[in-house]
């Protein structure tokens, strides 16, 4: 039997609490709705918990906020830890997703291509 990943009840509870503009985004990801690609919402992998991910394009989309340069130093090195593990990561900011959403969209699709 697989063991758990040690952040899935973590993991679970982000899912039932998605923000806003995951949940915009999700509306658009789910169900395989761009190009057929499946995507999984706050999915762990190594010791992160991604936004949203396909594991079959090894493709990684955050949402965030806001930063400061803490926040900055953090992601880059989620990036590269990411990375490492063949994924890709695409990065949008919140208001992107409100502002811009085809636009926000048509990226992930190229991305899937």
């Amino acid at each position: 039997m697989k063991s758990r990943h040690p952040l899935h009840d973590r993991a679970g509870k982000l899912r039932n609490n998605l923000t806003d503009a995951e949940r915009c985004l999700w509306q658009h990801l789910r169900n395989s709705q761009i190009e057929g690609v499946k995507f999984r919402r706050q999915q762990p992998i190594e010791m992160y918990i991604v936004d949203f991910v396909s594991f079959d394009k090894r493709i990684v989309i955050e949402l965030d906020e806001g930063q400061h340069a803490e926040a900055e130093r953090r992601d880059q090195q989620r990036d590269a830890c990411l990375a490492m593990n063949g994924f890709s990561v695409l990065r949008f900011w919140n208001n992107e997703v409100f502002e811009n959403l085809t636009g926000v969209l048509e990226i992930i699709r190229q991305r899937c291509l």
